[in-house]
């Protein structure tokens, strides 16, 4: 056997050089590149490493370590899972930094590597800088927190584990059924030790995507299940975005003649124009989907996790309904107490249809009747304006109105959010990508947004990660490459959270949009609070007074941060700036671009007939919270106990 000799984090690097995956007979590089901070842990070691076996991938110098990981999500969730970035950091904080990041891969099914340095294995000059001593076991360091959020974790104290750490790691990264985030700790002093490692262990290495198949009994019995509906729905869950089963769901759907709720993951896998799609379904869902779902005898769920949002924590379905799930995961299939078929969606569902014996849903015009109903509440919700006190119900009413006056006149503003984003929608291009996480834009997205093309659409809702973001609008740019534009739809609170790669953004010469909407609060969040019988509390961003966090709103100038980074930045108050911003930004090539929009608060979208769950207070001394907990009691009632 012939050998090479190299240090531990040499040989890391030589094979991700080599790690191929194939889709359907075509192969291509796994891994594009590297995000790294370098620090006290991996500067030495895998630094040197990267600068002299680094052939094919590409290094981006990260700001922030969760920002750098972030962007890495939303890559290897833009590219459909079928390549990866890689993030490392240094020991202590930097590495504590990406467990974030992990949590948001893998609650999403994204696959993710994250290299993290760590303290040393010799455990000779302990404590080191940056380790946290655990006086019960000196072998816990900071990167034993990535275990909760880690598909695979592992730790490599000798050179020679690399190998067979490195197969573990790539089997869970390019599983389909089970991926997510993988952490390999990095012990500094491990990372610059050699072995002779097998010239094999470097060879062009294909790890090939199967496709697996359904069985034909799991078949028999959702076919079974199936023809027997009278109210019908499906569910378009990520999983037909991931497995590329796009026009076999739609041939599944125009056959059959049943309709199709979208979650967040699955949004843009059809277009929106369809004249079976119902739009977004669940807790951020449309009317269309919600009063369709709540009818519905039969749920077939493809590619879906059904989270509490797209459930409505399992209150929008009655407990009469009868599931069918599609879904590589086991785990997934059973959810619901579903009749499970644990197979891809591209092989699944054409051979679901031939079973189904010509079977067509009885609807006559109640899909038609329920997107028409819809599509006038979206004219409405495109056009609201603060001055029309009529067009505000039920976004704003008479109990909520204050903040957004005092707002108005504390910063001199008067656009209200779903306008702002019906336009922008609308302002962008063919093929353009829109990317959201957290607060109250994903639920007006869901809602409202209207694709531009097909995978148009990234939005982290798994996890919900504040400052996913403009991470993400990055990771996606270097996804999709420069002829088509990212648009990250941001709040003030995921701004302030989390943007440092802007400043990456501004090196690498990456165009990326930020649609910063600023409200001054945690706009959802405040929502929540008020709307479940509790006072404000931290929620909005106001200066102190003598009664609390109560006074004048923040006026933060938001372009000029941006501009200080280097970015091509506008400051909106209006309609016409910001159709004046968005025609001038097309100008811009070579450098992020944001716009600061400032939006009055409680312009957001309604709930449509949803419910969600959470810790409503069984005592009080406010009526409100015992109303709220009695509204809870009652919705509990009637959910589906699993």
């Amino acid at each position: 056997m012939k050998t090479v000799r190299l240090t531990m984090a040499q040989a890391l690097v030589r094979f991700l050089e080599n790690q191929y995956i194939e889709v359907d007979g075509e192969q291509s590089r796994f891994v594009r590149g590297v995000f790294i901070i370098p620090g006290h842990g991996n500067v030495v070691g895998l630094g040197q490493a990267l600068s002299q076996e680094a052939k094919h991938l590409e290094i981006w110098h990260g700001q922030n370590e969760q920002g750098m990981a972030q962007a890495a999500v939303a890559f290897a969730k833009q590219m459909k899972r079928k390549q990866i970035c890689v993030a490392t950091s240094s020991v202590g904080p930097g590495a504590a930094n990406m467990v974030t990041a992990c949590g948001t891969a893998t609650a999403n099914n994204i696959p993710l590597l994250v290299l993290p340095g760590d303290v040393y294995a010799c455990r000779q000059p302990d404590p080191v800088l940056q380790q946290v001593e655990q006086t019960n076991n000196l072998s816990i360091s900071t990167n034993d927190a990535f275990k909760a959020v880690c598909r695979y974790w592992d730790r490599i104290v000798r050179p020679e584990q690399l190998m067979s750490a490195m197969i573990s790691a790539f089997r869970v990264l390019t599983d389909p059924a089970n991926t997510g985030a993988v952490c390999i700790a990095m012990p500094q002093d491990v990372e610059g030790e050699a072995y002779d490692y097998p010239e094999s262990f470097f060879k062009k290495r294909v790890w090939r995507l199967e496709r697996r198949p359904a069985t034909e009994a799991a078949l028999a019995d959702a076919a079974e299940v199936i023809k027997k509906a009278k109210r019908p729905i499906l569910v378009c869950g990520g999983g037909v975005r991931y497995s590329e089963a796009h026009e076999e769901f739609r041939a599944f759907a125009e056959a059959t003649g049943i309709p199709f709720g979208e979650t967040q993951a699955g949004k843009s896998a059809i277009e929106w124009t369809h004249p079976l799609n119902l739009g977004g379904l669940g807790v951020t869902g449309c009317s269309a989907a919600n009063d369709i779902a709540k009818k519905a005898d039969v749920v077939i769920g493809v590619g879906t996790r059904y989270t509490d949002f797209t459930t409505a924590s399992k209150w929008l379905f009655k407990d009469t309904c009868k599931f069918v799930n599609i879904n590589v995961s086991e785990f997934q299939a059973l959810k619901m107490d579903a009749v499970p078929v644990v197979a891809d969606a591209k092989d699944a569902l054409p051979r679901l249809l031939a079973k189904l014996d010509g079977y067509k849903a009885p609807y006559t015009t109640e899909v038609s009747a329920a997107r028409e109903k819809w599509a006038k509440e979206l004219e409405r919700l495109d056009h609201i304006t603060f001055e029309d006190k009529k067009s505000w119900k039920p976004i704003i009413n008479d109990a909520n109105a204050d903040s957004a006056k005092r707002f108005a006149k504390d910063l001199d503003a008067g656009l209200c959010q779903t306008t702002v984003l019906g336009a922008i929608n609308a302002m962008m291009s063919e093929g353009d990508v829109a990317i959201g996480a957290a607060g109250s834009l994903p639920g007006d997205m869901q809602r409202m947004w209207r694709p531009t093309g097909i995978d148009c659409y990234n939005m982290e809702y798994g996890y919900s990660t504040m400052g996913y973001e403009i991470a993400g609008a990055l990771g996606v740019k270097l996804a999709i490459g420069d002829k088509r534009e990212v648009y990250a739809m941001c709040g003030d609170g995921s701004f302030n959270m989390l943007h440092g790669e802007l400043v990456t953004a501004v090196m690498e010469r990456k165009k990326i949009n930020i649609c910063l909407f600023d409200n001054a609060s945690f706009g959802c969040i405040n929502n929540l609070q008020v709307g479940h019988g509790n006072v404000t509390l931290c929620t909005e961003l106001r200066y102190r007074s003598k009664d609390g966090l109560f006074g004048d709103f923040l006026n933060i100038d938001y372009a000029k941060v941006a501009e200080g980074y280097g970015c091509k930045s506008y400051s909106i108050r209006t309609m016409e700036e910001l159709a004046a911003a968005f025609e001038d930004a097309k100008k811009v090539k070579d450098r992020p671009v944001l716009f600061d929009i400032k939006v009055l608060p409680k312009t957001m979208t309604d709930g449509y007939g949803s419910w969600w769950r959470v810790g409503d207070t069984e005592v009080s001394e406010r009526p409100e919270n015992l109303a709220a907990y009695q509204d809870h009691l009652d919705h509990v009632r009637d959910a589906r106990k699993y």
